[in-house]
Parts: C-alpha cells; sequence; structure tokens
C-alpha cells in the first residue's frame, strides 16, 4: 500500500466539523475527514472557525498526513476520519 498525497486541496466541511482532503492508493482516490479536536491538539492557537482549522491544517500537513497513512493502513473503508487520538 502506497498512499501519495498529490493534491494538495483541502475544504472545510461544516456539517462533521472537519477539514476534508484526499489521498490516492494507485488511482484510488481516497477521502480523509480531520477533526477539528485533531486540528486542535497539532495547534493550540488555531482559531475555532474555517480559515483557523485550515490554516492549522495547512501549518501542519505533514503530520496529518503521517496520521492518515496509519489510519488507512487500518483497513479499507469508505472514507476516514482522523481525530485527536490518532495524530
Amino acid at each position: 500500500m502506497t498512499l501519495n498525497f498529490t493534491n494538495e486541496s483541502r475544504s472545510y466541511d461544516a456539517t462533521r466539523h472537519a477539514v476534508r482532503f484526499w489521498g490516492y492508493d494507485g488511482s484510488r482516490e481516497v477521502s480523509f475527514f480531520v477533526t477539528e479536536d485533531a486540528l486542535r491538539r497539532l495547534d493550540s492557537g488555531a482559531g475555532c472557525d474555517e480559515p483557523g482549522l485550515l490554516s492549522a491544517f495547512s501549518a501542519h500537513r505533514h503530520r496529518v498526513y503521517a496520521a492518515a497513512v496509519r489510519v488507512y493502513a487500518r483497513g479499507r473503508k469508505g472514507s476516514y476520519d482522523i481525530r485527536s487520538e490518532d495524530i
């Protein structure tokens, strides 16, 4: 399993209170959601609004990607949630 993050796009999903981003396993696109709590764990000064959470994601992108690889390795699902305990 090789998970790549060639698409640096991310967006805030207000209904899930998470930042959504995508990884790729070969040609398969994989959706990830990193929760607000997880982002605040990475950056305690992050604002609770969309710009603050997107900024926290960008500042800690490599740590979020590392957590995504670990969560993805647990098994295939439709989408993956990254919670504070995964960081």
